[in-house]
């Protein structure tokens, strides 16, 4: 979204820092990683209304290591559980 690029947690410096940080050091985004060129938010601000339109940030995230990601069955947003303004993520992993 180019309209967030200056807001928190969407930052080119914060982006760039998650990618050198974890995903360069052998992290995989699993949601990316099984659900790639899906937009999936995790995270709506209340103040703009912006679940009720579908404006967020995916902010919420499970990394796994690449030694493990072929453990990895799904991984999943529940954008439809309310209550927060962050909704639940999910992981299954197969053993």
């Amino acid at each position: 979204m180019k309209g967030n690029r200056s807001s928190a947690g969407f930052t080119h410096q914060e982006r760039q820092s998650f990618e050198m940080d974890f995903l360069s050091k052998g992290f995989v985004d699993t949601f990316r990683k099984q659900h790639p060129g899906v937009v999936g938010y995790t995270y709506w601000g209340y103040r703009h209304g912006g679940r009720k339109s579908n404006k967020g940030w995916r902010l919420d995230y499970f990394l796994v290591s690449e030694s493990i990601v072929d453990k990895v069955y799904d991984s999943y947003i529940l954008p439809d559980v309310g209550g927060s303004e962050h909704c639940p993520i999910g992981l299954i992993l197969k053993l």
